[in-house]
């Protein structure tokens, strides 16, 4: 019985976050949304917060983290740490940027700190960024 009520929770859930904000509003904001972060890289702003992204789409945070979560499966920060990761990746193999160690590959693609660079790295790949560029490098 308890197992079955956990269950139907959270589908509940699910359904409060869609209802939140309708289809349309969702595809709009996902676009903006991308345009936002990846295009114009503000992934690569360690300081740009959802609170921010929310002011600059002239929304709240509840609907940016409706639509991240929805649209794009994670929350704000996974999301953001998945285009820096990305990026990281980029320059951990190329050659213009092998004289960088890894807090400058870090500050480049917007981590606060080399430790959460680090956990990110790891957590979207299962090797460490220093395994990353010994394994892709030429």
């Amino acid at each position: 019985m308890m197992a079955k009520y956990n269950i139907s929770e959270k589908k509940t859930k699910n359904a409060a976050y869609r209802e939140l904000v309708n289809a349309t509003l969702m595809d709009e904001l996902k676009e903006k949304i991308l345009d936002i972060i990846l295009i114009r890289q503000k992934y690569k702003d360690k300081d740009y917060s959802a609170k921010q992204l929310a002011a600059d789409l002239g929304t709240n945070t509840r609907y940016v983290s409706a639509v991240v979560n929805v649209k794009f499966r994670m929350n704000y920060t996974s999301f953001i740490n998945k285009f820096r990761i990305e990026e990281a990746m980029t320059l951990l193999t190329d050659k213009r940027y092998a004289h960088c160690n890894m807090q400058e590959i870090s500050d480049m693609v917007g981590f606060a700190n080399r430790q959460s660079f680090y956990a990110a790295f790891y957590r979207l790949t299962g090797i460490t960024p220093r395994q990353y560029k010994k394994e892709h490098s030429a």
